[in-house]
């Protein structure tokens, strides 16, 4: 049996509640790396120890092993329990035992009318409907399927209190965004991102990697199978193992590579349409992004498989491709909705909060002041210049002569004055930079808490 972790223990016990408030349909929001699975299958082994059926609805046959193994691993009675893919159950839903609880795995996905056929079959179970992003692309909203939402601890609690990994986020876009096209489902179109890419693109990646995250294993999501391959020969021409797989991969094959991973043989999965969810793989440190996406739950499956946890961890990202720029850092706080955006007036929509990114380093913040916290580098922007009265003049130059008092009469104002971001060793030299250089308030704060210099 598993040990549950508090947030995990919430969730259930939040189910519960819903459940004795007479709902019967419930989508259970919980972040990425955070163990659906395993809360689900403390929820089973109850059930199931009761002699209740169960059902386990899954979206990819990737993902039907380890459930097995983790429900296994976790003491449900296999004998009174389903597991399969959609397309599986509803071939033979009509030959199917009746369950108890349905559990559905990545149910942003259950507006489908696949799924939707499993759920009406049997009215009386219980839905659970797990999915870390309750939001379809299309703006529809899930009402027709759920009467209740259960929001998870957000991510950065999570970072917080150390079940997620910090992160570092990089955009060294090499991508020409206007070239960009959508399909009919919502999503880029393959030939306009192959067009929209920049030349040199792929060695541009691994020269990307080998500065910011060199000897880490790392996931790369591409477009395409051709992509893929394409990028894992380019760190293969650089002494770098790397391996592309796709659905396209034999079975065996794939399962080799997976397990070639897992032992740190490979170093670099390079992808096409897998891995971007469920697969449980805890040894991702970067992630890189060749997959331009208008999915915001791609995006955060993308971004956040480097986000497991380990001591003194912090992610990379390499975000190649702008996607950054349509959702906003994947540590960002969401609001979740069971409404739908399509539903929801322009105005109450939730904002994505603007990122900068450093012209010098490529990383990528939220901007407070005028110089990048992660290189020091100052960040330059055009503006009309100001006439500046006298009386604002003299404010000015007396700011001066207080600064510069400053730094001859306190040593750590002394010691940072020449300092980057980067250099700084504790909250008081943080404090004392952002005196200097006129920073506004909560600063410090915020870029102490980020190099954990506050706990």
């Amino acid at each position: 049996m598993f040990k549950l972790r508090d947030y995990q223990l919430e969730s259930i016990n939040n189910i519960y509640d819903s459940v004795k408030k007479g709902h019967h349909s419930i989508i259970v929001q919980s972040p990425p790396r955070t163990g659906k699975t395993v809360i689900m299958s403390e929820i089973a082994r109850r059930a199931t120890k009761k002699g209740n059926r169960v059902m386990f609805v899954v979206h990819r046959k990737e993902i039907v092993d380890q459930v097995i193994k983790t429900f296994k691993a976790n003491e449900v009675d296999m004998a009174l329990t389903q597991i399969g893919m959609v397309q599986t159950f509803t071939r033979r839903v009509d030959k199917l035992s009746e369950p108890t609880i349905i559990f559905v795995d990545e149910a942003h996905h259950v507006l489908a009318r696949s799924y939707r056929r499993i759920l009406e079959t049997f009215p009386d179970a219980l839905k659970l409907l797990f999915t870390a992003t309750p939001v379809r692309l299309n703006g529809e909203g899930f009402e027709d399927v759920a009467d209740d939402l259960i929001i998870g601890k957000p991510i950065s609690w999570l970072i917080d209190n150390q079940f997620l990994a910090p992160v570092d986020y990089y955009a060294p876009v090499a991508l020409d965004s206007k070239k960009l096209k959508t399909k009919r489902t919502g999503d880029y179109d393959e030939q306009s991102i192959k067009d929209a890419f920049k030349p040199k693109i792929y060695g541009r990646t691994v020269d990307q990697y080998l500065k910011l995250a060199k000897g880490k294993q790392a996931i790369a999501y591409t477009y395409n199978v051709e992509s893929a391959e394409r990028l894992a020969k380019q760190f293969c021409q650089k002494g770098i193992l790397a391996k592309a797989v796709s659905g396209t991969t034999p079975k065996a094959e794939r399962d080799q590579i997976i397990k070639d991973y897992r032992a740190g043989k490979v170093r670099i999965v390079t992808n096409a349409e897998l891995f971007t969810e469920g697969l449980d793989l805890p040894n991702v440190d970067c992630v890189i992004m060749l997959r331009p996406t208008k999915s915001l739950s791609l995006y955060l499956q993308f971004a956040m498989r480097s986000m497991n946890p380990r001591a003194d961890k912090t992610a990379i990202i390499i975000d190649q491709v702008g996607n950054v720029q349509r959702f906003g850092l994947p540590t960002q706080d969401r609001y979740w909705s069971l409404e739908g955006t399509k539903k929801q007036k322009e105005s109450n929509r939730p904002k994505i909060q603007p990122v900068s990114t450093c012209p010098s380093c490529f990383a990528a913040f939220y901007r407070n002041g005028n110089t990048c916290p992660f290189c020091g580098a100052d960040l330059v922007e055009e503006r009309e210049i100001e006439v500046v009265d006298k009386a604002e003049l003299k404010k000015v130059v007396a700011r001066r002569k207080e600064i510069f008092k400053k730094i001859i009469n306190d040593k750590v104002a002394n010691n940072v004055v020449d300092k980057k971001p980067s250099d700084l060793k504790n909250y008081a030299e943080v404090k004392a930079y952002a005196e200097l250089k006129d920073y506004k308030p909560g600063w410090a704060y915020f870029y102490a808490k980020q190099r954990g210099f506050i706990k």
